[in-house]
Formats: C-alpha cells, sequence, structure tokens
C-alpha cells in the first residue's frame, strides 16, 4: 500500500488540476449574445439601386495553413508552421489581395487577432492597414483562453474572427450567433459560430445586406442543418421586405448542383454535405466556379494530383441581384487550405 500511495497522490493531484482546468474553462468561456449591434452609423453611404458590385471572399486560415502544412483535425499531425512560415503565409495572402483593392467588399474567414496558432500577429489590424480607407468590421466566432489539443503541442489561446471590409460605409453592422454547439466540455474549446451582417442603404430606400459567413465544420451534420435553417428564415424576411442580400463565405458543405468533378483535382466525397435544392427559396441563385476547387483535406501536405478537394467557398444572392461572373483564384492553395473567390453582380432596381 506504501508502494502504491505516492501513485494515488499523483493520480488524485492529476485529477484535480483537470476539474480545475475545465471549471476555469466554463467560467471563462465565451458566451455572445444573439445578436450584437457592431455598428451603427448616424449618416451612412447610400449605394445607387443600379450598382454594379465586385465582392471577394477568402479563408485565410489564419496564415497556418499553407500548401505545405497538414493538420490535426483532418488526420494530420501538425498544428501550426513557423512564425516564418506564418508570417511568409501573411505576405503572400497580402500580396493575393492587392489586386483587390477597389473591390466594394472582401469577406474574410479565420483572421487571428491573438491567437497562438499565428504567434499573437494580429491579422486583422494587418490587413485593416492593407485597405487603408475601407470599413473594416470583425465578428469574433472563435475565443477560448487554451485548447489543450493536441496533446504534444496545444493550440493554445485562440481569438479569431470574420472581418468584412467595405468600401462604403455601412448603416449596421451585426454579429448573429448561430444556434447549437458541441455538447459539454467540447464546447468550451471549439468555436462559437456566427455570421456578420452588413446593411448598407440603397437609394431606393432598400437596404443592400452583405453577409460573411462561416458554418460548421468537423460535426455529423446536424450542427450544418441548424445553421442553414436559423439563416433561411432570416433571408427570407429580409427579401420580403424588398431588401438585396448577398452571402458569402466558407459554407463547408457543398452547393445543390454542383457536379463532383473538378479537371485535374481529386474530389473530396469524405462527409459530403449538399446545400438543399431551392435554398433558401425558389429564383435565389448559387453563385460558384465548378472549374476549380475552393478548399482541401488538409491529412498530407497539397499535391495537386492527388490531394482530395472541394468547392464550399461561394456565394448566395437573392432574386433581385443580378448575376455577372463568379471565378475561383487558382494560388494553388500556397498560403492557405482555401482559394479565393471573386463575384460581380448588380443591383435589379
Amino acid at each position: 500500500m506504501k508502494i502504491l500511495r505516492p501513485f494515488l497522490y499523483l493520480l488524485l493531484t492529476l485529477v484535480g488540476a483537470f476539474l480545475l482546468f475545465l471549471l476555469y474553462s466554463t467560467i471563462d468561456n465565451y458566451k455572445p449574445s444573439d445578436i450584437t449591434l457592431q455598428v451603427n452609423a448616424v449618416q451612412p453611404d447610400a449605394l445607387p439601386d443600379t450598382s454594379e458590385l465586385e465582392l471577394l471572399i477568402w479563408n485565410i486560415g489564419y496564415g497556418g495553413l499553407d500548401a505545405s502544412m497538414d493538420f490535426f483535425y483532418d488526420g494530420g499531425a501538425q498544428m501550426r508552421p513557423s512564425e516564418e512560415g506564418v508570417k511568409r503565409n501573411m505576405k503572400g495572402i497580402f500580396n493575393t489581395l492587392l489586386p483587390y483593392l477597389e473591390f466594394d467588399f472582401i469577406l474574410l474567414q479565420e483572421v487571428d487577432q491573438a491567437s497562438k496558432r499565428s504567434y499573437h500577429i494580429n491579422e486583422y489590424e494587418a490587413i485593416k492597414e492593407l485597405f487603408d480607407g475601407y470599413s473594416a468590421d470583425f465578428g469574433k466566432n472563435y475565443d477560448v483562453g487554451f485548447v489543450p489539443i493536441p496533446v504534444k503541442e496545444p493550440m493554445g489561446k485562440v481569438t479569431s474572427g470574420l472581418m468584412t471590409l467595405s468600401k462604403s460605409e455601412p448603416g449596421r453592422v451585426e454579429r448573429h450567433s448561430f444556434p447549437g454547439n458541441y455538447s459539454w466540455p467540447m464546447s468550451l474549446f471549439m468555436l462559437d459560430r456566427c455570421f456578420l451582417v452588413n446593411r448598407h442603404q440603397v437609394s431606393n430606400g432598400h437596404e443592400l445586406l452583405i453577409i460573411n459567413t462561416h458554418n460548421s465544420a468537423y460535426d455529423d451534420g446536424s450542427l450544418r442543418a441548424q445553421q442553414m435553417s436559423f439563416l433561411q428564415d432570416i433571408l427570407l424576411a429580409e427579401y420580403q421586405k424588398g431588401n438585396y442580400v448577398i452571402v458569402g463565405g466558407d459554407w463547408n458543405q457543398t452547393p445543390y448542383g454542383f457536379e463532383p468533378t473538378l479537371p485535374h483535382h481529386q474530389f473530396d466525397t469524405i462527409n459530403l454535405t449538399y446545400v438543399d435544392k431551392d435554398y433558401p427559396d425558389v429564383n435565389w441563385t448559387w453563385a460558384f466556379d465548378p472549374r476549380l476547387p475552393t478548399n482541401r483535406r488538409v491529412a498530407v501536405p497539397y499535391d495537386r494530383s492527388t490531394s482530395l478537394t472541394t468547392v464550399i467557398d461561394y456565394f448566395l444572392l437573392s432574386p433581385n441581384i443580378k448575376l455577372e461572373t463568379v471565378s475561383t483564384i487558382d494560388v494553388n492553395f500556397r498560403y492557405s487550405d482555401h482559394q479565393p473567390v471573386e463575384l460581380k453582380v448588380r443591383l435589379i432596381p
């Protein structure tokens, strides 16, 4: 018994430390409101009701998921590249964004503000500085004091979210929480999913809603279903008011009607999920480029001929918006596990 006593003390100490860690994480847990008002401008800009608009979406993967990376969540082994690697990726992301400095809207996902995984580089401020003169809004969807996985190199502190850049000043910006989450205690260390709504005045008295979304991944599909149902109600209500709606971002599901053939790429059918037909209603337009993938599975470093790829980054347009062009920008997944997508549309008065 005397021989076992030190091991029992050690076991009790470890269990006690773990329970204290869970208690701390529960108390410190980020609990955003259902709707958080970010901006409420007194004299916002007004867009003509015949506006032609250019938009770009890109999940930048916090500058940490370049082509050389695998990732533990996807079955790989790594948590982050070197600090020099993150800085190199961010430089590449800046250079990729430079040709779009005159676009009307830039919608980014996985933009870190203060995270161990990106060496506490404030990516939001750096991108904001790049787009000098733009309205820059942030919707936090990941705020955890310490993520304890992977065990060998924990992810640690994460503060990250959605970033929307607008050439014209929005009248109102709102962060909307998506419903649902993982069960406790996993929910303490996962994202609190949301979408960011920028409301812009239109000359005909209606509003243009630019919605930046990043839907759930790594779940059994139930969270995504809840999120899509919740978003559907909002989209239809806004359109019924006569408003214009553009949703763009990382949906973590494939658009209805997409044929699973990507020239010179392997299509990823693992946990393949399609958006429902006629979502959110008939006459809405899914805008995606079927010729190129927007996302790769980060189980292994990227290889163009063998890596599994798919299309999960795209736009949704209300019936009063005409699609002009949409195209994926092929950067060969050099700086992120996602590729940017550009869109040109015209408001129908």
